[in-house]
């Protein structure tokens, strides 16, 4: 039976609304998952800003009302209702034309017994904007529902092309209330015991790396998600903070939770290290070999041994230079140990042979092929 694509991965994940979820989707597919939220969504039911806001947008005719997510724009009418305002900004809605950014939003606008006039293909902000921009804005009253951030480009753009916008934050983002959580997680991710760390917001990975800075972390991390981590991202706003850091970002066709996991899901196997070893073929995973399509868990410090040995293709490596990756060093015979645990793992001693008085290597040639 083969091994669930996924099996012996670790998944850091770091949203906050939708973790359950996207968890769910990973275990699914045999990932055990570390869970950091990095931010906190703060909804605002009783914020002064969104009563004004919504008394702005009541009070005079709206040419264009734009929905963003479908969370917002539901949270908006439920908070107007709790004020007595629903009726009256219904009202001003169904007057509008109204631009949803993607299917929640439409399908949001909808239940409230809206109708959208028109949604971006590709439900991105940019589009949207796009949009709006040559259709012509001039002289026209606009209302942004945001999500979770204000959108300083999006406003400006509309204002300089001679709108009057009128900003409409439903809920903020802000810092985990516990930060412990996501210490850890960067903890993990740092003594690379974290395979792929998952992005759902762009407040998400800023504070992530915020943390990590005030922590004297940044670089040490930095260099983790350039290098051995594989980052993804819902979408390319998300991936924007971790990009201007010089992280590569995985993403999706489509800004969906779903199309991340089976996008980690293609991703993560696709830099495994395969070997034909002993007449077995072995595929290295995050803290786990599949021998023969069996997958066999292997300790941190027999699988560092091992990651060594496999990339050296069969040369000899030194007991030094094992040493010198375990993860919490020690004398030459830890190496030993090492050695003796990762033959247990493996099921069939043979894999790695012992070159005497020069060290160990697998049982392959340099070119991959079973000795």
């Amino acid at each position: 039976m083969n091994a669930a694509p996924l099996a012996g991965y670790t998944v850091g994940v770091t949203a906050a609304r939708r973790a359950d979820e996207l968890t769910a989707l990973l275990e699914r597919k045999g990932a055990t998952v570390l869970h950091g939220p990095a931010i906190r969504i703060v909804p605002l039911p009783d914020d002064a800003e969104l009563l004004a806001a919504t008394r702005e947008v009541v009070e005079r005719p709206l040419d264009i009302a734009v929905a963003t997510t479908g969370i917002g724009f539901r949270g908006w009418v439920e908070a107007a209702e709790g004020w007595g305002l629903a009726a009256r900004l219904l009202n001003r809605l169904s007057g509008a034309q109204v631009m949803a950014r993607g299917p929640k939003a439409r399908g949001a606008v909808r239940a409230a017994g809206l109708v959208e006039a028109w949604s971006p293909e590709g439900e991105s902000n940019a589009e949207l904007l796009d949009h709006l921009i040559r259709s012509g804005v001039a002289g026209k009253r606009i209302a942004v529902q945001q999500h979770g951030e204000p959108l300083p480009d999006f406003v400006s753009a509309l204002e300089n092309a001679g709108a009057e916008v009128v900003p409409v934050s439903v809920y903020r983002w802000t810092g985990p209330v516990d930060s412990a959580p996501l210490d850890r997680l960067v903890d993990a991710v740092l003594a690379r015991q974290v395979d792929a760390l998952t992005f759902t917001s762009a407040p998400a990975a800023a504070n992530l790396l915020k943390l990590a800075s005030a922590t004297g972390r940044y670089k040490e991390l930095v260099s983790a998600l350039r290098s051995d981590v594989l980052v993804v991202g819902v979408g390319s706003i998300t991936a924007g903070p971790l990009v201007a850091a010089g992280v590569p970002v995985v993403q999706p066709a489509r800004a969906r939770i779903g199309a991340l996991a089976r996008e980690l899901t293609l991703a993560l196997p696709a830099r495994a290290t395969r070997l034909r070893i002993a007449a077995r073929d072995i595929e290295l995973r995050g803290q786990a070999v599949v021998v023969d399509g069996e997958l066999r868990p292997v300790a941190p410090a027999p699988m560092a041994v091992l990651r060594v040995l496999a990339a050296a293709r069969g040369r000899v490596v030194s007991r030094r230079e094992l040493l010198a990756a375990l993860p919490s060093g020690g004398e030459e015979h830890a190496v030993e140990t090492a050695i003796g645990r990762l033959r247990t793992a493996l099921g069939e001693p043979r894999m790695v042979t012992t070159v005497v008085k020069r060290g160990y290597r697998l049982a392959m040639d340099p070119a991959g092929v079973a000795v």
